[in-house]
């Protein structure tokens, strides 16, 4: 049987994949069954060079140090011809390199685990430095409550070890703590371990529990990947230990390691449920974007709005009162926690239109000083004749003054009360009055261009879409060159761009930073794997619109790898083709 690891789903640093060794385990899992017996008793019958036992070289049933030198695995091989070639090396994040395995065991786990600054520091040291398609295994630290963590941090295999000693010493373990199984007064699982009554719970029992609970916590950390929705479950989850918190945390100061990581888009609503919500990728991804890319191109006024519970904003009722007031006389930014600003033409784009906030009416610190930053830095990127804050006192209003005493400028505020009464909605006319209108036409080009500015870079929109014509109603906006030809098409779901085969020799053929596949000599239908990726620029990430390119082929689809991972990968999809054209 072939050994190999193949990744079939991601979230962030955690991946849904299939390890095959001696048997085949679906990861994030419990790796006892692929490894339990690597090392058994092979160090007792070979004299072997002496090494740091930590840095062991792995294979099905027998080990050798790492840095074993060519004679001794020769010998190895010739003693056990049916092993080609390692499956496993034992790694310490010092020594972690590519030894062309299929999973790396991290030693000293135990160390590092309980530690959040130096768990951060060994998973990323070590996940850098091993191939992008290998799994990486901590061994003897997984509990029902940890297991959430280690896993969004880039583990990939745990083991029950653990869940076992804490059993054995009658340590009951839940996804939030553990207790002392005799203190019990009733079983709060219904696993088969603990459906007796508690006076029977022994500590066999006990152990059955903790791996049962360690299981299924894995069973549902699969499923949130699967869903795209790992990074909610972990604000929650991490609170149960201060560890984890503070793990959590130093993981989001690792923007590098977790960006290139991220998708650029998802299906999944992002719960904005804390305030840790504000260091997502996501969120900073978008509000860089928009204070770094995008650029207003309308000449009417400003009126900043709040945001809605419903999205995309345009089919709230509120937004919908709003619009009625304006008229198409200003540009309507709206102002929100944890986004910052979405500009009307951003509205869907991801995750402006994904996210859902706990509404209180009350801002914290950090909300207020996150949103006034991006707005500041907004402004400072683009000019206004006017200015209209259309905002309620709460929360809203301090940030504005923030960024008025900030930058030397000065707003209109058209709130009395609440931003939807009849005297709120008549002194926003008010302020309007005289402007002139934006057409239909200016609308939805300027639509096309931000969309571009934000998904391909600064100056994309004018780069890419100069002399355009566009076709249907938004938001299926279809976008035509000047002889007809069909360029792109926006897509609703995501608020972002899709290129024809015309559109995508538009964009390499432009100034845009365009996102490159290049391929092998063949002629990809469907999808692009792995072993077919020549080269991929590095700034591609999961979800990116992409030209996939090779010497029998020119084509255009969606990344399903991030760049760096396309060009390592041994195994899996790097993008999904949509149109191809063979040379």
């Amino acid at each position: 049987m072939t050994d190999y690891f193949e990744v079939h789903d991601r979230d962030g640093a955690a991946r849904i994949g299939e390890l095959r060794l001696a048997e085949s385990v679906t990861t994030p899992g419990l790796g006892d069954d692929v490894l339990s017996d690597a090392g058994s008793l092979w160090f007792e019958e070979r004299d072997l060079p002496e090494g740091d036992e930590s840095k062991l070289t792995v294979l099905p049933h027998r080990a050798f140090p790492s840095g074993t030198d060519e004679e001794v695995m020769a010998s190895f091989a010739v003693d056990y011809p049916d092993v080609e070639f390692p499956s496993a090396a034992v790694v310490a994040p010092e020594t972690a390199d590519d030894f062309g395995t299929d999973a790396y065991v991290l030693s000293g786990a135990r160390g590092f685990v309980g530690h959040g600054a130096g768990f951060k520091d060994a998973i990323i040291e070590t996940r850098e430095a091993i191939p992008s398609d290998s799994a990486l295994l901590l061994s003897g630290v997984a509990t029902p409550r940890n297991v959430a963590t280690l896993v969004y941090a880039g583990v990939d295999l745990v083991d029950a070890d653990r869940a076992v000693v804490k059993g054995t010493q009658g340590k009951y373990l839940t996804t939030e703590g553990e207790y002392r199984a005799d203190e019990l007064r009733e079983l709060p699982c219904s696993c088969p371990a603990c459906r007796r009554p508690v006076e029977e719970f022994t500590r066999e029992h006990c152990v059955d529990h903790n791996v049962a609970a360690l299981r299924a916590e894995l069973a549902v950390v699969r499923e949130r990947i699967r869903g795209g929705r790992l990074r909610d479950y972990i604000e929650g989850q991490a609170r149960h230990d201060q560890w984890l918190t503070a793990a959590f945390r130093e993981f989001d100061q690792q923007w590098d390691y977790l960006e290139r990581r991220t998708p650029i888009v998802r299906n999944a609503e992002l719960a904005a449920a804390t305030e840790d919500t504000l260091r997502r990728v996501e969120i900073q991804r978008f509000a860089d974007r928009v204070t770094t890319r995008y650029r207003n191109r309308f000449r009417n006024p400003l009126v900043l709005v709040p945001c809605s519970a419903k999205k995309p904003y345009s089919e709230s009722q509120s937004h919908g009162q709003y619009h009625d007031a304006v008229q198409f006389k200003a540009h309507k930014v709206s102002m929100t926690s944890p986004i910052g600003v979405v500009p009307q033409e951003l509205e869907l784009t991801y995750p402006a239109q994904h996210y859902d906030s706990v509404v209180t009416g009350r801002w914290s610190e950090d909300e207020k000083r996150f949103v006034a930053e991006v707005l500041r830095r907004y402004l400072e990127r683009n000019e206004y004749p006017k200015i209209v804050a259309h905002v309620p006192d709460e929360g809203y209003r301090d940030v504005c003054e923030r960024v008025e005493d900030a930058l030397d400028l000065s707003f209109e505020y058209t709130v009395e009360g609440h931003p939807t009464s009849t005297e709120s909605l008549g002194n926003l006319a008010s302020e309007l009055s005289g402007e002139l209108k934006y057409g239909k036409r200016e609308r939805q080009h300027n639509t096309v261009r931000a969309i571009a500015d934000f998904q391909f870079g600064d100056g994309a929109g004018d780069d890419l879409f100069s002399d355009i014509t566009i076709q249907s109603r938004y938001p299926k906006l279809r976008v035509h060159d000047a002889e007809g030809e069909q360029l792109a098409a926006m897509v609703p779901q995501y608020g972002t761009l899709s290129f024809t085969l015309a559109g995508a020799r538009r964009w390499v053929e432009s100034d845009a930073p365009e996102k490159r596949v290049e391929i092998d000599a063949f002629a990809p239908h469907g999808s692009v794997l792995a072993p077919g990726v020549v080269d991929a620029s590095d700034d591609i990430r999961v979800g990116d619109e992409v030209v996939v390119e090779g010497p029998k082929a020119f084509a255009v689809g969606r990344a399903e790898m991030a760049g760096p991972e396309m060009v390592e990968s041994t195994r899996g999809v790097a993008a999904d083709v949509r149109h191809v054209e063979e040379k």
